[in-house]
């Protein structure tokens, strides 16, 4: 039996160690390798309660706390108060929360009056939105308001940004809904579904919709291509918060990919407690 040459087996092994080693490079690279077509984005909903606490105790550090602890780079906010009066020490609440957060922000007014005696600015009530990323424009609409002398309502407003998250561009949206008519609120939620529709791509969709889920509004602002962060879930009561029995506060995506890792955060920085989830989307392709 005639036996290789020594340089000959020596060059095998080397070459047959390359290959073993360029695959498993190969292998490592392309499970670790981010999928560069699609994104994710941490999103939060939260109503303040214009900073005031179940005890009653007004203090927007708490509401910052709870923000920085979810993680969250995207806020949609409801009731927020601008120089709106003493309950808020006259505080653009907005204006302060993004300025101790390091985000941008802008703030839809749905109820707006003129200066209060001894005041400069307009006392101003309504829904904001928060970003880690900059917001590339913005508007505020005003949701249908049927007067009924009997019991007047709260005029409510859908609050739109648009944000270029790593050069996506995603559209936000933060309302609060009627409290008092389920007719009311049917006609608003029809109002806000038409205009993400309208919009389309993606969009997420935050806010206190004063509705549980399963009714005729819930419904249709959850039904595709709408997707409920807790859709199936039991374990998802946002309000009163000091004791949760109701889910009235919602997250939504529209025309996303997913939304996971939904949670309740226990907080009494509010009478109600936020809620945040993890949206991925589709990226734009070049």
């Amino acid at each position: 039996m005639r036996l290789a040459r020594p340089a000959i087996v020596w060059r095998a092994a080397v070459c047959l160690l390359a290959l073993v080693v360029t695959g498993l490079t190969a292998a490592t690279s392309a499970h670790a390798a981010p999928d560069r077509r699609t994104d994710s984005l941490r999103v939060l909903s939260y109503n303040i309660h214009h900073g005031a606490g179940v005890d009653g105790v007004l203090d927007l550090e708490r509401i910052a706390s709870d923000i920085e602890a979810s993680g969250a780079e995207v806020i949609g906010l409801q009731e927020v108060d601008n120089h709106w009066g003493e309950r808020s020490d006259w505080v653009d609440q907005a204006a302060w929360l993004a300025d101790r957060l390091g985000m941008y922000h802008v703030f839809g007014a749905n109820l707006d009056l003129p200066p209060a005696e001894g005041q400069t600015h307009r006392q101003q009530y309504g829904t904001a939105i928060l970003s880690r990323y900059p917001i590339t424009r913005s508007s505020n609409r005003l949701l249908t308001s049927i007067e009924y002398p009997e019991r007047p309502t709260e005029q409510r407003g859908l609050l739109h940004a648009e944000i270029d998250v790593r050069n996506s561009k995603i559209d936000v949206y933060s309302t609060h809904l009627d409290h008092q008519r389920t007719e009311q609120r049917l006609l608003q939620a029809q109002e806000v579904r038409s205009v993400i529709d309208i919009h389309r791509g993606t969009a997420i969709l935050t806010g206190d919709m004063n509705a549980d889920p399963g009714t005729e509004e819930i419904d249709l602002l959850t039904s595709e291509p709408f997707v409920d962060s807790f859709a199936g879930s039991d374990g998802d009561f946002t309000y009163p918060a000091e004791a949760p029995k109701a889910r009235i506060d919602y997250l939504i995506g529209y025309d996303v990919l997913s939304i996971t890792d939904a949670e309740v955060y226990d907080s009494q920085a509010s009478d109600h407690r936020p809620l945040g989830a993890t949206v991925t989307f589709r990226r734009p392709q070049r």
